[in-house]
């Protein structure tokens, strides 16, 4: 477990948040003992951030309370977008698409208990490309054979089995990241279950999924961003992924998990917690911002992060 987190990959991630020297001076470290040790002690220093005093990005469609509507991704855009740019609405998700990456930048989803069962039937569903991007842009199934990364849903398709035509939008090109098998199957799966769990619990739960491109310091001393792509459409290999996660409660209290993991085979045994960093830490290096969409909707308003429950 504490190996993973003092990972370069895992670390360059932190960094972000609290300073490329904490990320190159853990980097250093080569022992499995020292590791434990120092992966601890970095996660009880985190620094508390201050929110940035930055511009909100504006909501294209005002969401109410109990309004009825002909999609249920409508509900998605309660809290606005995380940015503005290649914005796509399907059946009960909303995605904004990263041309240039052959990816999502973001997905955004709404689950409710309703939305978790249904008649839909995953079998009849299939990996599709996405007619709607333009075909220098888009991904195809060819990308992925032999490549050794599963398609990786960003809205799960088991987060949508009240519809079958809702599960199979999940399964458009464009809602798929290249994903390491072992993480798709066993961590990222978890979280996934952990977040329709939330259901149960919280009136409302908003989910951002996304791929992330983070740095990591080379042997010269240097940060460099490098990632893999594949196929011949050159489809670009997330470093990390990330998953913002929006709780509502019936007080109208409002809580944020972001969660970030890296693109490699992760210990399915660590707890989720490990895995939730100040949520600045996404917004620097996504370029995307959640909190000041939040704060245009309440004040009641708290970030968890690790150790804060």
């Amino acid at each position: 477990m504490r190996r993973v987190l003092c990972s370069p990959w895992l670390i360059s991630g932190v960094s972000l948040a609290v300073g490329v020297g904490v990320g190159a001076a853990l980097t250093q470290q080569h022992s499995s003992s020292s590791s434990s040790s120092s992966s601890t002690g970095l996660l009880h220093r985190l620094p508390i951030i201050p929110i940035p005093t930055v511009s909100a990005k504006s909501e294209l469609t005002p969401y109410h309370q109990g309004q009825l509507t002909p999609s249920k991704s409508t509900a998605a855009m309660k809290y606005g977008f995380p940015s503005l740019s290649n914005i796509k609405s399907r059946e009960s998700y909303v995605t904004s698409y990263d041309p240039r990456c052959r990816t999502a930048a973001w997905v955004i989803e709404q689950l409710t208990p309703e939305t978790l069962s249904g008649p839909s039937d995953r079998k009849l569903c299939d990996f599709k490309e996405d007619d709607s991007v333009h075909v220098y842009h888009r991904s195809s199934n060819g990308d992925y054979k032999g490549s050794g990364f599963d398609r990786g849903h960003l809205a799960a398709a088991a987060n949508h089995k009240w519809s079958q035509k809702a599960m199979e939008d999940t399964f458009y090109l464009s809602n798929v990241a290249p994903q390491n098998p072992h993480l798709n199957q066993n961590a990222w799966n978890n979280l996934e279950k952990y977040c329709r769990s939330l259901t149960k619990q919280y009136q409302n739960v908003f989910v951002c999924s996304g791929p992330l491109y983070l740095p990591r310091q080379e042997l010269d001393g240097k940060m460099y961003v490098k990632y893999q792509v594949i196929g011949k459409n050159h489809v670009a290999v997330p470093t990390h992924f990330f998953k913002v996660v929006i709780l509502e409660n019936r007080r109208g209290e409002v809580e944020l998990r972001p969660y970030v993991m890296p693109n490699m085979p992760v210990d399915e045994k660590i707890p989720l917690e490990r895995f939730l960093v100040p949520i600045e830490s996404i917004e620097r290096a996504s370029g995307l911002l959640f909190v000041p969409n939040i704060l245009k909707k309440t004040n009641n308003f708290q970030a968890i992060t690790a150790g804060g429950q």
